[in-house]
């Protein structure tokens, strides 16, 4: 099948090309020269473990093409995806729509026959209502049927997540040929056993936010039992298992922290929210998640302060990782940049190091040095955090660090360092909901 897909971020760009390696003919459409440009010559625009190899073989292969013209990317497609961004609007939090809107109708004044629009945007409730009745206003002579296709890619796994989905939900207003043509482009997943769901258009909208306002309560659950255990004397960890193998609960997103981040969880969970007040029906449990999240990360800053003693003033820390998480360059939201400004209201300063981050975290945190690697970073530091849980910094020759440092505090945001090797290594630890967190 033909498939157009409007924009090349994170979503469109990972999006087309697993559509194209699946066989699909596909066309990426982007408005920005520039980035076609460097896509075109294998630069990818964001740092995502095997897109730059998916997308040049699949280039290669004549499947994925990309073009600045949207009319001709539109021309004889089954199914074009919108897949624009849909950040927080300023001033109220809800999910600006406006690329969605403006992208649906430079769509609909360029098709030429019948299609099918599918927004993968993620969007609030109603937004398929207001595609097709732009669909219906402006090309009253075509059958455009709209639908609801929501991803459900993690950052750092979008390709595999992709193609070994826990599911595929498709909302539709019950059109056979619309859900004909879905079927048809997700074809391939059935070898997977991928369960493909189909639901009311408003459903599969909400269904998005749903799971990510759950995934964002379970992190804002486990990061407050991390704070009550530092206050009891228990063990967070323990806490952790113990709860999560429970097979009603699971042990994922359990792993206590400094905070989400990331493109997706803060930006959805406050739409959310606006979403049930424009309703009459408020979310109260994940207005209480947004609040704490935005109150946990500032704090994690006062707990390295605490760990220098309580004054950072002249003070040098190192920060490892800056990223919301592992394998990504995503700065949007990282619990690092409430950190960072914690810290040097406290007065310290601050040298980073990030495997991928640094380049997109260096404009954001103008004072802050950035460090070629783990152990330049820490040389001289009066204290060492773990941000960011990137592998590279799970083995580290914490002797070796501890040697080249002024200080001996080691706060470990990620508990990724057990207490008796943090210890050996001359370090004093602290972790996140740990007996006292202190040792």
């Amino acid at each position: 099948m033909k498939i157009t897909m409007i924009g090349t971020g994170y979503v469109g760009l990972v999006s087309g090309a697993c559509f194209a390696d699946f066989g699909h003919d596909v066309v990426c459409v982007d408005k920005d020269a520039g980035k076609i440009a460097a896509i075109e010559s294998g630069r990818m625009p964001i740092f995502e473990p095997g897109l730059d190899q998916l997308v040049g073989n699949n280039a290669a292969a004549g499947r994925l093409t990309f073009t600045t013209d949207l009319a001709a990317g539109v021309k004889g497609a089954d199914a074009i995806f919108i897949a624009v961004g849909t950040p927080s609007r300023r001033g109220d939090g809800h999910a600006d729509l406006s690329y969605v809107y403006a992208a649906a109708r430079e769509i609909v004044g360029a098709l030429d026959g019948p299609a099918v629009i599918v927004t993968k945007s993620t969007v609030p409730v109603g937004t398929g209502d207001e595609v097709e009745r732009i669909a219906r206003e402006l090309r009253p002579d075509l059958d455009i049927q709209c639908v609801s296709n929501p991803e459900f890619l993690r950052e750092g796994a979008a390709i595999g997540d992709f193609k070994r989905p826990d599911r595929v939900v498709v909302g539709t207003t019950g059109s056979e040929r619309a859900i004909a043509v879905m079927s048809q482009i997700y074809r391939p997943l059935n070898l997977n056993q991928a369960p493909l769901m189909f639901t009311g258009r408003r459903t599969a909208e909400l269904i998005k936010y749903a799971a990510n306002a759950f995934l964002a309560t379970k992190i804002t659950f486990i990061n407050e039992m991390a704070d009550l255990c530092e206050a009891v004397g228990a063990e967070v960890q323990d806490v952790s298992r113990g709860i999560g193998l429970d097979n009603r609960i699971g042990g994922k997103f359990l792993h206590a922290g400094p905070g989400y981040g990331g493109s997706c969880f803060p930006k959805d969970t406050l739409a959310l929210v606006k979403t049930g007040q424009d309703h009459d029906a408020p979310i109260r449990i994940v207005e209480t998640v947004v609040q704490v999240n935005d109150l946990r990360k500032r704090a994690m800053g006062r707990k390295i302060v605490k760990a220098l003693g309580g004054d950072a003033r002249g003070k040098t820390v190192a920060l490892l990782g800056l990223t919301f998480k592992p394998n990504t360059d995503d700065m949007r939201d990282a619990p690092s940049l409430a950190i960072v400004q914690a810290l040097e209201d406290a007065g310290a300063t601050i040298v980073a190091y990030d495997p991928e981050g640094m380049e997109v975290a260096a404009p954001m945190m103008p004072s802050v040095t950035m460090a070629s690697d783990a152990y330049e970073a820490a040389d001289g530091a009066d204290a060492l955090v773990l941000v960011t849980e990137w592998d590279i910094f799970r083995a580290l020759d914490l002797k070796r660090i501890a040697a080249s440092m002024a200080g001996k505090a080691l706060i470990d945001l990620r508990n990724i360092y057990p207490l008796a090797e943090a210890q050996d290594a001359g370090f004093t630890l602290t972790r996140v909901g740990g007996s006292g967190a202190t040792a």
